[in-house]
């Protein structure tokens, strides 16, 4: 049986050592190079030459600048994204640490601005209260057939709206209090009708709108009290315009312009001075080219004193229209609703002449009739002068004795005058300063020489004492 296999073995052996001979003897192995391209030594060509390359023309000026733009387009470009990028993340922290100072501080900060908010309320009730009481103890002293206070009633009407107003912005600041700033947890992120804490993302969205309900109630709130506080001073102004200025009690009305409308003044001492000051308050209803509202001459010389209004111009002579001081923008050319002081203040001494205007100097000339003296018996009269223009009728009964002359009415004044008063001194810019307050009590301060209350004075025509 071992002999058996190994003669098969054997046999296979051979068969193998056969088969292999057989295929050395098809293939032949070659162990060279091949090369296919290769060239001989007869065969060899030409170099063929290679075109120099291409060089680039230099750049030229424009396409520099044109280089330079883009790059500086890019950098600002590049510099604007990146402040954009900063705001953005800077407005984000603000918005956050606001949103967190809200939150900690809301309850504090509403209770003062409420609080503040309802003293100015109650501030802004108690003067208007006190306004219409005073306008009701004016109204009942000052009451009189023929006076012009017809439309107190519709004055008490408006002060008592504005009442009503001031009413109603306390009654909405104590809704804001209950509704925004008294709640338990109040700016907290707490729910108040449940107690429990709201997650973070609730909570913060419920304080902002809590923060942004109150902005808008205190914009309201806000916003109507300036509505009162422009209402009031509607108020104010009528009542300025209505009473008279500087605790004066009764002026003088000019109510149109006419020669025979003026007033005569009779003063008790002799005008024979080489220093004056002369002061009035004026409420022109128009103003023509000259308006005279002082003036005292006499035969020889009719312009020995005069304070004049000429369009928009306060004017101020001493002996004549030669020595003139003149300041412009005191008035408005076609009159004022406002009252205006004015003072024309002259030494001879030193022939200083100056022009006040609600308490302020506005003009002053040296050498204005330096060294004269007023002269004794002359004329004195308000809103006009005795120019000799104009004869005066026998019926007019105007006439002055030894004084020959009449009235212009292109010169006439119209509109109210009050605290005129005359002292036979220079005032110093204090003491004219004092008598030029509108709220003050200037009218008690009365002149030695013209003093408004005191002094006698005459109206003619239609002129006429109104308190």
């Amino acid at each position: 049986m071992f002999r058996w296999r190994l003669s098969q073995a054997v046999c296979v052996l051979s068969a193998c050592v056969c088969l292999v001979l057989a295929y050395e003897e098809d293939f032949e192995v070659n162990y060279t190079d091949t090369y296919y391209n290769e060239i001989t030594d007869g065969e060899t060509p030409e170099p063929t030459p290679s075109p120099a390359p291409c060089n680039s023309p230099d750049l030229t000026k424009w396409d520099k600048i044109f280089s330079m733009l883009e790059n500086s387009q890019m950098r600002e470009n590049m510099l604007l994204q990146y402040a954009d990028d900063i705001i953005k993340v800077e407005m984000g922290s603000l918005r956050g640490e606001m949103l967190r100072f809200v939150a900690q501080y809301g309850g504090s900060c509403g209770v003062a601005v409420e609080t503040a908010g309802r003293r100015m309320a109650l501030q802004l009730e108690g003067r208007v209260r006190e306004t219409l009481e005073r306008l009701k103890s004016r109204e009942q002293t000052f009451a009189a057939p023929g006076n012009s206070f017809g439309n107190s009633k519709h004055l008490e009407v408006m002060l008592q709206q504005l009442l009503s107003a001031a009413q109603t912005q306390t009654s909405r600041l104590a809704k804001l209090e209950t509704s925004c700033f008294n709640s338990p947890g109040a700016g907290m992120g707490m729910n108040t009708k449940t107690g429990s804490q709201l997650p973070e993302g609730g909570g913060a969205q419920l304080r902002e709108q809590e923060v942004t309900s109150q902005e808008v109630a205190l914009d309201g709130v806000l916003a109507a009290l300036q509505e009162t506080r422009v209402e009031l001073g509607e108020v104010l102004r009528s009542l300025r315009q209505r009473y008279l200025p500087a605790g004066c009690e009764m002026a003088l009305l000019f109510p149109m312009c006419s020669r025979r409308i003026y007033t005569s003044v009779i003063p008790d001492v002799p005008l024979s001075v080489s220093s004056f000051t002369v002061c009035m308050w004026v409420k022109p209803t128009t103003v023509s080219n000259k308006t005279v509202l002082f003036s005292y001459g006499n035969r020889r010389n009719p312009y020995e004193i005069q304070l004049l209004l000429s369009q928009t111009s306060a004017l101020f002579t001493i002996g004549g229209e030669a020595h003139l001081v003149e300041a412009p923008g005191v008035v408005n050319p076609g009159g004022t609703s406002e009252w205006i002081h004015l003072c024309g203040a002259w030494s001879s001494e030193q022939g200083l002449a100056s022009l006040w205007a609600a308490g302020k100097k506005v003009a002053s000339t040296p050498g204005v009739a330096e060294g004269h003296i007023l002269p004794d018996g002359g004329s004195l009269q308000l809103g006009q002068e005795r120019n000799g223009c104009c004869s005066p009728s026998p019926s007019s009964g105007s006439g002055v004795a030894g004084f020959e002359g009449g009235f212009d009415p292109k010169m006439a004044f119209a509109g109210k005058m009050t605290g005129v008063n005359m002292w036979d001194r220079v005032l110093s810019e204090e003491e004219i300063s004092q008598v030029a307050l509108q709220e003050g009590q200037g009218c008690k301060q009365r002149g030695n020489m013209v003093a408004w209350g005191v002094t006698e004075m005459v109206p003619h025509g239609g002129a006429q004492f109104i308190n």
